[in-house]
């Protein structure tokens, strides 16, 4: 028996070979590289688990104010990276493993990024959950356990594919199952009156269809400082396996159909939603996450507590943006029918304890139901819902007698035969607070979406700008660059990221811009290798590396960027300068988004045009299967951040923080964050173009682009090549519909009105990385200026205004 205690210098080692051998029972010459993973895994779990232990120990005994974040994605990475990082033991498992015949890297490329999220909303919940534990601040995420995530993107002729993503099919060492926490689940049926034994009225849900919600716990482990916070992930199962009769009567599909349909709830992150089962699905998924969460934690203060008396205090609902807003009602629910409080009491700890964080100024993201498919699907909370909307009603009514038109804008539930539940609506009326996500973001949220609700309750709404964890995005991905910044000002950056503004006096020396320099090429050389491998398209590491990675979609406008690189690769084909330069796109579109797709092989299209010339100093790729472990790669290589949406439509944005940390400079449009950290770096180090969020709106009434591209021979030059079919030689007419776009008066992205700021601003920075020198200063002012864009500050700022733990 192995007695080494798990500091003793050689104990990760024994107990990586304890492991191989008893946990996963392989013998010496089974000794492959994914059960060493495993087995390394397991050692690193160990130490997460004592601490995760200590932690829940002193906690309950402190019993402090606790906080609950609800969100739909959490898009955490590798753990394994993760958790070596804050346990400070990176160095001595990648001696251990050595010696094992395999070094750390090929082991953390073995573990498959969990599939739990798509986009920037989920990395931001990753790095919230960070930054709570690294805050010591008892914050719990719930979330859901999606069997595939969105899906595995490969690129076929230039078309994007979507196959499945199931990166639990070799299991996940990292978490741990719950069962005795498991929930039950109502959908369908219908609500009864009766009576309770004090003859007061009360509802219940009956004839209902019911799954079950079984928990499995993930540590999150905090920064070197022995906390470990939890990630709770529901599963969907059925509450019985399947139908013994049906199945010895040989009707075995039958027989499991519940199951089946049960287990279907989370085996997908974001089912399309083009279809009517696509649409029970995703509200299947937002209640099931709320229910199963809100009951989780109702239990849990029953166990320890008689009433509710002192709840409100002691709790706090964090909803990550308006997917689980149906928590007001669900929560009202559970207080009401099953702990049988009146509503007063039951709506004083909702309005106490719930509140909204908006990600989004999208109108198709807002989340609205038809009135019909929510009330058959989940008639209790509709009702509810409905009896919450009448006492609102009552008191606009109050508020602003006879104004029907406010009291329209303002319901929850909309009028006509359309009718549809407004989930934002509900959002707003049930939380004490509602807030933004950077500044602009927010004031748009107050003067436009919600301008009433504003009027109503100004005091309920605030920003919080968006942050991102610097262990990740800098310390862990970026090493070279790290080692650069604590030789300077020593390592105290790694836990308290506003001293990386010490940075800034090293900006102006000689040497030290040049041992910058020198770690970005190398790290580009690494990602030029990589994305060699990946694509089969290698670049130049001297070359600029023009970076833009997110979610596809037209109000992000790689459009724009593709026009760009056309300008570029004319410019070159008809005798002119053009500097070298690699322009890496990638991005996952819905599958149901079509234009986005469309846009997808647009870019594939052009990039085969682009790198078929080897003479031209322009290259170009669209980097397949986007991911958490792809940015890490990414950020510490990227020159030129493309943050170029239009004005008004990003609410803040999250990889422009990880490229600015890491040293990228900006282009950008006045939106989101942008605006922040323009301010931070000022406008000598951001290539700041194109329209403000008012002159984008001042300007729709006459937008006219095809007056705008007639005016501009650069952008007409564009065009012509692009309607010409030289990108679809052999695909006559494909790219009409991005065509029609470009050229529509209605284009609500208004990519020709931005075209020109566009490709000045790119000539100003071919200019400025033209200069080393000065360029190397740009970049580290920019990583000096990234202090303010810490997720551990915007999760103190949501303790000091909204949780107050």
């Amino acid at each position: 028996m192995n007695t080494v205690g798990p500091q003793a210098p050689g104990a990760l080692k024994l107990d990586i070979e304890r492991h191989f051998s008893t946990s996963l029972g392989r013998a010496e010459h089974e000794r492959n590289h994914w059960y060493l993973y495993l087995a390394a895994a397991m050692a690193v779990r160990d130490r997460v688990a004592d601490a995760w232990r200590a932690t829940k120990e002193r906690r309950e005994a402190e019993a402090p104010k606790r906080v609950f974040y609800l969100s739909m994605e959490f898009l955490l990475g590798r753990a394994l990276t993760n958790a070596l990082k804050n346990l400070e033991i990176d160095g001595d498992i990648a001696d251990a493993v050595e010696e094992l015949g395999v070094t750390l890297e090929e082991l953390q490329q073995l573990e498959a990024d969990a599939g739990l999220g798509n986009g920037g909303l989920g990395r931001l919940a990753a790095c919230f959950l960070d930054s709570c534990a690294s805050l010591d601040l008892p914050v719990t995420g719930y979330g859901l356990r999606y069997e595939y995530g969105m899906f595995f993107q490969s690129i076929e002729n230039g078309f994007q594919i979507e196959e499945p993503d199931h990166w639990l099919l070799r299991g996940y060492p990292w978490e741990f199952p719950r069962h005795e926490r498991r929930r039950r689940i109502h959908f369908e049926g219908r609500s009864e009156a009766y009576h309770d034994e004090q003859g007061a009225l009360r509802y219940r849900w009956i004839d209902t269809h019911d799954v079950s919600a079984v928990p499995f716990d993930l540590p999150i482990p905090g920064y070197q400082n022995a906390v470990v916070n939890t990630l709770r992930l529901w599963k969907s199962e059925a509450t019985d396996r399947f139908d013994l009769g049906e199945f010895n009567e040989g009707s075995y599909a039958e027989s499991v159909a519940q199951k089946n349909a049960a287990e279907n709830i989370t085996m997908v992150l974001y089912p399309n939603d083009a279809s009517e089962n696509g649409k029970v699905l995703r509200l299947q998924q937002q209640y099931f996450l709320a229910s199963a969460s809100l009951q989780d934690v109702l239990a849990d203060w029953c166990e320890r507590n008689d009433g509710f008396a002192g709840f409100a205090d002691a709790h706090c609902f964090q909803l990550n943006d308006t997917h689980p807003a149906i928590t007001v009602a669900e929560l009202m629910r559970l207080l009401l029918d099953e702990h049988r409080l009146d509503w007063g009491e039951a709506w004083d700890i909702v309005s106490r304890t719930v509140a909204y964080t908006n990600h989004t100024l999208l109108p198709e993201a807002l989340e609205t139901w038809r009135v019909d498919l929510f009330a058959r699907l989940l008639p209790r909370p509709y009702d509810i819902i409905c009896e919450i909307n009448a006492r609102f009603m009552s008191q606009v009514a109050a508020r602003w007698p006879g104004d029907h038109g406010m009291q329209q804008r303002l319901s929850i539930i909309t009028e006509g035969p359309d009718a549809v539940v407004r989930m934002a609506h509900l959002a707003v009326v049930g939380s004490f607070s509602v807030n933004g996500v950077a500044a602009l973001h927010s004031e748009l949220l107050t003067a436009g979406l919600f301008r009433d609700f504003h009027a109503l309750w100004p005091d309920k709404f605030n920003n919080k700008t968006n942050g991102v964890t610097p262990r990740r995005w800098l310390s862990h991905c970026n090493p070279r660059a790290a080692g650069l910044i604590t030789s300077a000002i020593g390592d105290g950056w790694v836990g308290d990221f506003s001293e990386i503004g010490k940075l800034k006096p090293h900006a102006d020396d000689a040497a030290f811009g040049d041992a910058w320099m020198q770690a970005k090429r190398r790290n580009k050389a690494e990602l030029a290798a990589w994305v060699r491998e990946c694509a089969g398209v290698g670049f130049d590491p001297d070359a600029m590396v023009d970076v833009q990675v997110k979610r596809i979609h037209e109000y992000k406008r790689q459009l724009l960027n593709v026009l760009h690189v056309i300008h570029l690769y004319r410019r070159f084909h008809d005798g002119e300068t053009t500097d070298p330069r690699f322009v890496l796109i990638g991005g996952k579109a819905a599958p149901g988004y079509v234009m986005a797709k469309l846009i997808v092989k647009l870019i594939n299209n052009v990039a085969n045009c682009v790198n078929a010339d080897t003479a031209s100093p322009l290259g170009m790729v669209f980097l397949p299967n986007y991911s958490v472990s792809a940015m890490e790669r990414i950020c510490p290589a990227a020159d030129l951040s493309e943050q170029i949406s239009t004005a008004g439509k990003e609410a803040s944005g999250t990889g422009n923080m990880k490229l600015m940390m890491n040293g990228a400079l900006t282009i950008g449009t006045a939106d989101g964050a942008n605006i922040e950290i323009l301010e931070r770096v000022g406008e000598d180090n951001f290539f700041l173009f194109g329209m403000s969020a008012a002159e984008v709106e001042s300007r729709r009434a006459n937008y006219d682009p095809n007056a705008i591209i007639a005016a501009d021979p650069e952008l007409e030059a564009v065009m012509m090549l692009l309607e010409s079919g030289h990108f679809s030689l052999f695909e006559a007419g494909i790219f009409d519909p991005i065509i029609r776009a470009v050229r529509d008066p209605h284009d609500p992205w208004m990519t020709a009105a931005d075209f020109r700021s566009y490709v000045d601003a790119q000539e100003r920075a071919s200019g400025a990385f033209a200069d080393r020198g000065s360029w190397s200063t740009m970049s580290i002012l920019n990583t000096a200026g990234s202090g303010d864009f810490s997720s551990d500050r915007t999760i103190a700022e949501y303790n000091r205004d909204i949780w107050r733990i």
